[in-house]
């Protein structure tokens, strides 16, 4: 029988290439391990920080909430001579104050306000009152609004200087409208706006007409 061959062991040398070698290519597995992890947190990255741009560009724009704005556009007297003042009470004229009303919405979504009101003072006292409805100016619109306010006569016989301003031909009015409302955009930016507008004229008895308007809007959060 021959004997077998013992098998002979890797030289030195033989077995240093094979461990070189697989060292190299787990290197080279690294590496690319490395390189793939690289580029996939810089993907995730880039994404998020697109995302916070973006978010940011809509927060200073399209989310952006601007206070909605309340303007006092005309305002009419339908008022009858002034002699049918004077007389009893049941005699006395209606006079009807009216006012073209704008509530202007420049955001990018609904203002929606509640029940408001427009009151009217003749040098300070109070001698009118009209409601307002709730109601919603629509994203990037104006709604306009006639209020009808009914003055109360017997209020101004009860100014002491009345006649003194029927005869020199102008009465000092003033109006005063406070609307309360919520912009709310998304569920998630919510603003909450109290809008104030006050007027000042002076109405005159000969043309029956409004001169010296001036209004000043206030809008506080």
């Amino acid at each position: 029988m021959a004997e077998k061959e013992q098998a002979k062991p890797l030289t030195p040398a033989f077995s240093s290439r094979i461990q070189s070698d697989e060292d190299e290519e787990l290197s080279t597995q690294l590496k690319l391990r490395q390189r793939k992890y690289i580029n996939c947190c810089g993907c995730v990255t880039a994404v998020f920080l697109l995302l916070a741009v973006t978010l940011l560009v809509l927060v200073f724009t399209v989310f952006h909430i601007i206070d909605p704005k309340v303007r006092m556009n005309a305002v009419t007297i339908q008022w009858l001579d002034p002699a049918a003042l004077i007389g009893t009470p049941s005699q006395h004229p209606n006079i009807t104050l009216t006012a073209d009303v704008s509530v202007k919405n420049p955001n990018a979504a609904s203002f929606r306000y509640s029940n408001s009101t427009t009151t009217v003072y003749y040098l300070g006292v109070v001698v009118g009152e009209a409601q307002i409805p709730s109601g919603k100016a629509k994203a990037r619109h104006t709604l306009r609004m006639n209020l009808t306010v009914d003055i109360i006569t017997d209020r101004i016989l009860a100014v002491p200087s009345l006649m003194n301003d029927l005869s020199s031909g102008a009465l000092a009015m003033s109006s005063y409208t406070k609307i309360s409302g919520r912009v709310k955009i998304l569920n998630i930016f919510k603003k909450k706006v109290v809008v104030q507008l006050n007027c000042t004229m002076t109405y005159n008895v000969l043309s029956k007409g409004i001169q010296n308007q001036e209004c000043n809007p206030h809008v506080r959060a």
